[in-house]
């Protein structure tokens, strides 16, 4: 199975721990993560290394770009920003676009996110979007079940 999780989820473990809802979607994430494997694997975009070097906390940048080496192969840029386009128009924002262009460039069979707005997004346009798009603790429930 090939996931992409998008830097909301990659960030959530590193924010405020107080709420339960980040405090699920953070175990949500680790446990992903902790079962990466041959049969487990994520997408590490470039548009995940773009999000991650706009972070203002250097050492959460640090620690999310130690995660995000050994990207899988993409193909070039001028598709996935062409396909952004098209996702912008159907209303996702633009990092959220590019992050789902990338997803679907190389047959993700999910995308996971903690962003309520891009999970509403992608069930507007439906069909319309070539990944599946749920939320972390929603592909969590199913991954690792």
């Amino acid at each position: 199975m090939l996931l992409y999780l998008d830097m909301c989820c990659i960030k959530r473990p590193f924010d405020d721990q107080s709420q339960p809802r980040i405090r699920l979607e953070s175990e949500a994430v680790l446990g992903l993560l902790a079962a990466e494997s041959d049969s487990l694997r994520f997408v590490r975009s470039a548009a995940l290394w773009l999000e991650n070097e706009q972070n203002p906390l250097p050492t959460r940048a640090a620690r999310v770009r130690r995660w995000l080496e050994n990207p899988l192969p993409i193909p070039e840029a001028a598709a996935i920003l062409s396909r952004a386009s098209e996702l912008k128009q159907l209303g996702l924002k633009s990092f959220d676009a590019i992050h789902v262009a990338s997803a679907e460039a190389v047959s993700a069979d999910a995308l996971a996110t903690c962003d309520d707005r891009l999970i509403a997004a992608a069930r507007k346009a439906g069909p319309l979007i070539h990944v599946r798009i749920l939320g972390v603790v929603e592909l969590a429930a199913e991954v690792l079940s």
